[in-house]
């Protein structure tokens, strides 16, 4: 993998990690008055279960599955655009951006309240008003980060970019 790209992806990988943490231990302290750090303690009960303690550990391993989702969700995106010369040009321009930003959070909250979690919650999901405070917060604090650093990044290194498109043999 080219350097910069590299850089690029680790860029937009760490912002979306901090932001997107920020707003998630924000949020459920301010609006809905839990304890500071409650919302890791809930991502950790994922995969630790029901039983998950409150504790640093426990919230710390919410963290570092926070920090791998984010890794996910910023790789889909530099792949798409690594692969995609038509969304490198439209993430080119703010109003792009904007623009794909603003479809790629709502994708992003969806897959995950509908397809990915329910089966770690043993529940289906609740879209209730928390839901969509959820839906659109993804725009602001989850996508335009990543398309922003990654749209950026590769067009600093537009130059660089040996990928082909899919499908073309060439």
């Amino acid at each position: 993998m080219n350097v910069n790209l590299l850089r690029t992806w680790l860029r937009a990988w760490a912002l979306i990690t901090v932001v997107d943490a920020i707003f998630a231990t924000t949020l459920p302290v301010v609006a809905y008055h839990q304890p500071l750090g409650r919302v890791w303690q809930g991502v950790a009960s994922m995969l630790l279960g029901r039983g998950a303690q409150f504790d640093t550990p426990t919230i710390l391993f919410g963290l570092v599955m926070h920090a791998s989702v984010a890794l996910l969700w910023t790789s889909v995106f530099m792949v798409l655009a690594v692969i995609s010369p038509r969304l490198r040009r439209i993430v080119a321009t703010p109003a792009g951006i904007l623009g794909v930003a603003t479809l790629y959070g709502p994708l992003i909250w969806i897959v995950m309240s509908l397809v990915v979690i329910p089966p770690f919650s043993h529940r289906p999901a609740t879209i209730g008003e928390r839901w969509w405070i959820q839906l659109f917060a993804h725009i602001p604090f989850v996508a335009l980060p990543i398309v922003a650093t990654i749209g950026r990044g590769l067009r600093s290194t537009e130059g660089v970019v040996h990928a082909h498109p899919v499908g073309d043999a060439a």
